[in-house]
């Protein structure tokens, strides 16, 4: 901090001295055309001091910013000639211009990327990517201020080394036509007249030769990837798409609408996992087991003798009856209406614009993968001498479990730990992290897991799950806690300890279809694979395994895919909200607490405790809390956190906000229902805006009321 303060007084200094002394009247052409003549004798009397005075002047008016340069490369033309003086100016202009990129990274970059880090990350990841590509350009056409590049540039993550270089070779058609002009001094009335309109238009024209460029890498690349491929004369469909789940439905809807032909493929059930084995199935069990532990509450409500017993089998028959009725929407009669054509079957890829299935090969000019994911079930030991259940076959219990381990403590983990709980087994839920519910603030985690266990749930943290035991009919988990063994006997156990992509099965290895580390499918920013027209989306693309976010997704890969030629879009990842349905409900869009300070975001925390709000109050709802992040000092919203009853309605004002800019000043202006529970948003900004009250102004209201009263 120190050295940065040191350098920050004498830049300034330097600056000052600049215009106190009134250096700038040397860098004027009439001053240079004036003292030609003189410049021209001591030149031929001590050369190379003259260059060494020149470069190291050169390297210090770039490096500080000052106005100057244009001036200083004529003089380097009328004083060196074309050569001596292009070789000068290039290395001077070059060496200042990456002195000023490092003043600027070491003085400003961190200072930027604390306040503004959200909006520029996605710059840095192009900067990161085609940053040469991008400096070549701006250095190429001369109406882009050379300064500003160079302060720029210095708060991006772009590398030194290649700053330099590039900036080197890129100004070297400007620093040409200006020491040319050098030569011609005095023919020279302004420097206007160096650059006439069509000298303009001419490094337009070299400025997109770096995008014309990336177009022919891109091209090169694909050439390589689709080598010993035989791309088809003509195509039987636009779009391909395997995986009837939300990518695949989204991506299929949207081609049919702009009149597209494709083809849909499903192997086992239209709707995906969210319908048959997710979303839909886990929400009906919840709301099952609400109900008897409202039943088993109802005294509070003023109800006696209220009681229920759970028919397990009856139960799960519900679960199957909203599925049934929600399948319609997701059905083959549906998107065969829509016009889509849907097959049912196992599709594989045999080539980049070829898939088979059910005997027969479909050449389509684009291919969208949405084979979605499948529950992740870690090597314990014994765990395959048991019928496990999983989030995908848990759905054809009939009895009910009586005791039930859950492995996991993430969202799917709780939720069906809670519910279970509600419906009478005696639950166990194990984590071997130190909390459940490991992606949210700690006091939110702690909430949640306060509720579990006041309603008798064993939640066992910094439980390590080490084998599975068979004696008989007695089953147990044996698990290691501080250090000692534990064993937990049980009837069922659920593992679900997160998913994975799936990428096997259907022509991806064999075709040399990229995956990431994640083991998901690898794509670009367009949802490109390495094949250029092959796309992914939804959980075997990731980075983020919901169903709105595949839905999300599917728009980008259906419009790239079919209009990628005129104009593509990155997919578009700021604002991302999602929710766990446990009682109380966790909803969160943008940052928490945890990832502010993880990535060092400046933030201000407010909070509105829904204890104190009406409607919940009603409702023998409350508990929960709203929490805001915002930019310190200003209502521009980070992120929040809701946690409470329906928390995963409430947040979709948050995320419109956070969407179109909105702050809290504009929630807290917003008409809200009285009494309804969206009001907590409200309050939450009241909360802010009472934090923010202009204490100065209001002591001077405060005087002119006194004054008004007499």
């Amino acid at each position: 901090m120190q050295n940065r303060k040191l350098l920050i007084v004498v830049l300034v200094a330097l600056i000052a001295a600049f215009f106190i002394f009134d250096v700038g009247r040397f860098f004027s052409l009439d001053y240079l055309k004036s003292e030609q003549a003189a410049l021209d004798a001591l030149y031929a009397n001590k050369p190379l001091t003259v260059i060494a005075v020149f470069f190291l002047g050169y390297i210090a008016v770039t490096a500080l910013s000052l106005p100057g340069a244009a001036i200083l490369t004529l003089a380097a033309g009328a004083q060196f000639g074309l050569l001596l003086g292009t070789l000068i100016v290039s290395f001077a202009s070059s060496i200042g211009a990456t002195l000023a990129f490092l003043v600027s990274r070491y003085l400003l970059r961190d200072t930027i990327e604390r306040r503004f880090g959200d909006k520029l990350k996605t710059f840095n990841n192009n900067i990161e990517k085609d940053g040469a590509f991008y400096l070549f350009t701006v250095r190429l056409v001369p109406v882009f201020p050379f300064f500003l590049v160079n302060l720029v540039m210095g708060l991006t993550r772009l590398k030194t080394g290649i700053f330099y270089i590039v900036s080197q070779i890129g100004m070297l058609a400007g620093t040409l036509v200006f020491v040319n002009a050098g030569t011609q001094l005095a023919k020279i009335d302004s420097l206007a007249g160096i650059l006439s309109p069509g000298l303009i238009f001419s490094f337009a024209l070299l400025g997109i030769f770096p995008l014309i460029a990336k177009k022919i890498v891109d091209m090169i690349k694909a050439k390589k990837v689709y080598e010993g491929f035989t791309r088809p004369t003509k195509f039987d469909h636009d779009i391909v798409v395997l995986g009837a789940g939300s990518g695949g439905l989204v991506t299929s809807y949207i081609g049919a609408v702009v009149k597209a032909k494709v083809t849909l493929i499903e192997k086992h059930q239209m709707g995906g996992d969210c319908l048959n084995t997710g979303c839909v199935p886990s929400k009906a069990l919840i709301r099952s087991g609400k109900l008897m532990h409202n039943i088993r509450h109802s005294e509070k409500y003023g109800v006696q003798d209220a009681s229920g017993t759970v028919d397990f089998a009856k139960t799960m028959q519900r679960v199957h009856e909203v599925i049934a009725k929600i399948e319609p929407h997701d059905s083959v009669e549906r998107y065969t209406k829509l016009g889509v054509n849907v097959i049912q079957g196992e599709g594989k890829i045999t080539g980049p614009w070829t898939v088979d299935v059910n005997g027969q090969t479909l050449t389509t000019r684009n291919i969208v993968i949405a084979t979605g994911g499948s529950p992740f079930v870690p090597p314990i030991k014994g765990l395959d001498q048991v019928n496990y259940l999983t989030s995908h076959n848990l759905w054809e219990l009939k009895t009910h479990p009586k005791r039930l381990v859950v492995l996991g403590g993430g969202p799917i983990g709780s939720e069906l730990t809670q519910a279970f709980n509600r419906l009478g087994s005696e639950v166990f839920q194990v984590e071997r992290e130190a909390r459940i519910m490991g992606r949210e603030d700690p006091d939110v985690a702690d909430m949640v897991r306060e509720r579990f266990e006041s309603e008798g749930i064993n939640v066992m943290v910094n439980t390590n799950a080490v084998a599975v035991e068979v004696n008989g009919d007695v089953k147990q988990l044996v698990c290691e806690r501080d250090g000692e063994r534990v064993e937990i006997p049980f009837d069922e156990i659920i593992v679900a300890v997160g998913r994975k992509a799936n990428t096997t099965g259907f022509g991806l290895e064999e075709l040399g279809v990229a995956l990431s580390d994640r083991g998901t499918v690898a794509t670009n920013e367009y949802l490109q694979t390495n094949f250029p027209n092959i796309y992914a989306v939804g959980d075997v693309a990731g980075p983020y395994q919901f169903t709105h976010v595949a839905a999300h997704q599917a728009w980008y890969a259906a419009v790239n895919s079919l209009f990628g030629m005129f104009k593509k879009f990155r997919a578009d990842y700021r604002v991302i909200p999602w929710a766990t349905f446990t009682d109380p409900e966790v909803a969160r869009v943008g940052l928490n607490e945890s990832e502010a300070k993880q990535n060092n975001v400046p933030y201000e925390l407010t909070t509105y405790g829904i204890d104190d709000l009406d409607r919940a109050i009603a409702d023998s709802s409350d508990y929960g809390v709203v929490k805001v992040l915002t930019v310190p000092g200003k209502d521009k919203i980070l992120g929040v956190t809701i946690v409470g009853e329906h928390a995963g309605d409430l947040i979709a004002e948050y995320v419109l906000a956070m969407k179109h800019g909105l702050g809290l000043n504009k929630i807290l202006g917003t008409i809200h229902i009285y009494p309804t529970l969206s009001e907590s948003n409200k309050y939450a900004a009241g909360e802010w805006k009472r934090a923010h009250q202009p204490e100065k102004l209001l002591a001077w209201v405060e005087k002119f009321h006194l004054w008004r009263r007499g």
